[in-house]
């Protein structure tokens, strides 16, 4: 059985909707996991508290688990959810994988299976640069990253509004923020829990 962990940023909840679809895919395929959230910056939680959308998402994560250096260690295969700033990863998550340079001095995630969804506000907000800047430092970690073909996924063969690309999954959140994951958009997600936990199980049973 894969154990595969769940590293995720969401202000607002709808990464998080989408790691909880991550994550039954990963049952799906017999998997293990493990979801755990990226620490808020104090500035950040001060700056946002007063809105009550913030709020209202932060509570709703409030038993989620801060993720460790030892869940990055305890897994076969990692997923991380990453909301796009200026196309990029936020500073959230950028903490840290920063602060797991012993674990890549050591090559400690060197070959394991990798993957990457994100959200934007809009359908042209930098969901598919973020996931290709994300995996520059997890290439350098030695990770191997698992994408999402259109041959599973022909949701994504749509001009409709939605996430969703070779790259990995992803959703709209809308300007405001008030739209929620779409039903294809969380399947997904799932598929691509499900490949992971896959590509993970066959490459523990090939050590």
């Amino acid at each position: 059985m894969a154990k595969v962990l769940i590293v995720y940023y969401s202000a607002y909840g709808h990464i998080y909707e989408m790691a909880k679809a991550v994550a039954d895919g990963v049952k799906q395929a017999g998997g293990e996991v493990k979801i755990a959230k990226v620490p808020e910056f104090p500035a950040v939680k001060e700056a946002m508290s007063a809105q009550p959308a913030y709020q209202a998402a932060q509570q709703l994560q409030a038993d989620v688990p801060e993720v460790t250096q030892d869940d990055l260690t305890w897994a076969d295969g990692i997923i991380w959810g990453v909301p796009t700033r200026y196309g990029m990863m936020p500073a959230q998550m950028k903490q840290v994988l920063d602060a797991a340079g012993g674990l890549w001095a050591k090559g400690a995630l060197e070959g394991k299976p990798t993957a990457v969804f994100t959200s934007s506000g809009s359908i042209h907000g930098g969901q598919e640069t973020t996931i290709l800047t994300t995996l520059v430092p997890l290439l350098h970690f030695g990770m191997i990253f698992v994408g999402l073909p259109y041959g599973e996924n022909q949701e994504q063969l749509t001009a409709e509004g939605i996430g969703g690309s070779p790259y990995g999954a992803s959703t709209v959140a809308g300007p405001d923020g008030s739209r929620r994951p779409a039903e294809a958009e969380l399947t997904m997600a799932s598929r691509l829990g499900t490949r992971v936990a896959r590509v993970a199980s066959a490459l523990a049973a090939a050590k």
